[in-house]
């Protein structure tokens, strides 16, 4: 199992920020393009964005100009900036390499967006 723990979730209002991390190890992040995914109650997970080594980015539409994915390979960490957040965007928020349809996840990051 390769660990990967998420953070920075939280109750946020609509329009709000947040901005997640996701440490890695180094065994698959110095060989692997990196993504976030999601899941929301009742669907499946979903890919919203990825990075490739080299820092190429590719986005979901529905998350297109809103959030930013990063990676600091130094620091074997990924970031996802969130801008602009929508009550749809509300999800448990996972990172992985990307792309990945294993069973190996962290324990993901809640994101809620109410109001």
């Amino acid at each position: 199992q390769v660990p990967l723990v998420e953070s920075g979730g939280g109750l946020v209002q609509p329009g709000g920020s947040l901005r997640l991390s996701c440490a890695a190890s180094g065994s698959i992040f110095s060989f692997y393009a990196m993504g976030w995914y999601r899941q929301a109650p009742g669907k499946q997970r979903e890919s919203v964005a990825y990075i490739t080594i080299r820092g190429t980015t590719t986005y979901a539409d529905s998350v297109k100009g809103r959030f930013t994915i990063s990676r600091d390979n130094a620091k074997n960490m990924v970031y996802l900036q969130m801008n602009s957040l929508k009550p749809e965007d509300t999800a448990v928020y996972y990172c992985n390499r990307s792309p990945y349809s294993g069973t190996n996840w962290g324990q993901g990051t809640q994101v809620t967006v109410s109001a």
